[in-house]
């Protein structure tokens, strides 16, 4: 956690650094440890921008609301609240401090017909003219008989409707390990997966920090459980896993989220199932260990990579009557900019000098573009003053490819 703590501030910066936050992923000790029995795991909160990231609040729990059960005043429940406060700390405080005097201190008379002051080290909540206004408008009770302290009504209409999240995300809240490993088993009973997290606290996380139809990025997908909440909470995801689990968990859980399955979260967001997903496998790689082009690249793919690093838009070519493959060296327009690339004879002939290479002939078979060209090829044999002329920027293969 540490060690990703720091590499997380080379990328996002130290300012942007929120909150670690822990999980309680466990409650039982584990008689095998050596040392302590290990019970939480982190998780670090980083934002593009710190200073406009607006966190959303979790919904108030019933619990919460409970609290609110005086029902005899017709503005609603309510709840009586402390009528003081503390005189050590904020300005009111600090004036205090220097004068010894606060206009928050006062006596009261209770119904009963004590009097009583502020607790020492606090004052009242008002000043005393405020204190009127708010016992003639009935906000003011008193304990038992008139005896009690003043209290003030805190009505539930008034209350934030949400709370701030504690750094502290308990199993009770958001589950832990066994719940995660529960809800791995309805979709597959086989291969356990070892360390899959309970819906419950990725619900909680995509609450926070996404809106619906927002896109979540799970890099390592791992169970599925990322995209399967993302479904389910109406979210756009991509998810990304390298290991047999894209088969063997991933993909037979998102289907039966779509399916509409029942565990996790489901009936807490009410989800019936539907929407679907697509699954892609990686292609061979653009470049090999070396940084050349990896000589087993389709010409389809090197040019949507050329595209993409030229224009950063996505790649979409016109394709031969078959639609099977790219039928011309140009592969579009941006920005009235002609792009090509001369790769594996798409000219039709797949001797370098004739297909790869950029000569005089392969230049007037090139679809024309009355306007700016960048055109990749091996090599060109065009001179730099024809290439002016005619608007051309030539960018030799492999070395002109970005890697990124």
């Amino acid at each position: 956690g540490h060690y990703l703590k720091v590499l997380m501030d080379e990328v996002f910066g130290r300012r942007n650094f929120v909150s670690n936050l822990i999980w309680q992923k466990k409650t039982a000790p584990q008689g095998h440890a050596q040392y302590f029995s290990d019970n939480h795991d982190h998780i670090l909160v980083f934002a593009k921008n710190k200073e406009s990231w607006l966190i959303k609040p979790l919904p108030r729990t019933q619990e919460q609301d409970l609290r609110y059960n005086k029902s005899d005043d017709s503005r609603g429940l309510y709840t009586p609240d402390n009528f003081t406060i503390s005189l050590t700390g904020g300005q009111r405080g600090a004036q205090y401090a220097k004068t010894g005097v606060s206009d928050n201190i006062y006596e009261i008379t209770l119904p009963s017909g004590r009097k009583v002051l502020p607790p020492k080290g606090r004052c009242w909540l008002v000043k005393q003219d405020r204190y009127f206004e708010l016992l003639q408008d009935n906000l003011i009770v008193f304990g038992k008989g008139g005896d009690g302290v003043p209290m003030i009504k805190r009505f539930l209409k008034d209350v934030k409707q949400g709370t701030v999240p504690l750094s502290i995300m308990l199993h009770d809240d958001v589950g832990g390990n066994t719940e995660a490993k529960k809800e791995v088993r309805k979709f597959n009973d086989d291969a356990i997966f070892a360390t899959p997290k309970p819906e419950r606290l990725i619900q909680r996380i995509l609450h926070i920090a996404t809106n619906e139809g927002d896109l979540v990025l799970d890099s390592f997908l791992g169970s599925g459980t990322t995209a399967a909440v993302a479904h389910k909470m109406n979210r756009r995801y991509i998810g990304i896993e390298m290991g047999d689990h894209a088969l063997s968990h991933c993909l037979p859980r998102l289907k039966k989220v779509i399916e509409g399955e029942q565990g996790g979260i489901s009936q807490a967001v009410n989800w019936q199932g539907g929407g679907g997903v697509k699954f892609y496998r990686l292609g061979e790689p653009i470049f090999d260990t070396q940084g050349q082009i990896n000589p087993n690249i389709h010409f389809a793919d090197l040019a949507a990579h050329v595209w993409f690093s030229e224009t950063k838009t996505p790649f979409s070519p016109p394709l031969d009557k078959t639609e099977k493959s790219l039928s011309s060296p140009l592969l579009g327009i941006h920005n009235n900019i002609a792009y090509y690339l001369l790769y594996n004879g798409i000219l039709g002939d797949k001797r370098p000098q004739m297909g790869n290479v950029l000569t005089r002939q392969v230049l007037r078979d090139l679809p024309p573009h009355d306007g700016q060209k960048v055109i990749y090829g091996e090599s060109t044999r065009v001179g730099q003053e024809t290439l002016d002329l005619k608007q051309i920027t030539f960018k030799q293969t492999p070395y002109d490819i970005k890697a990124r």
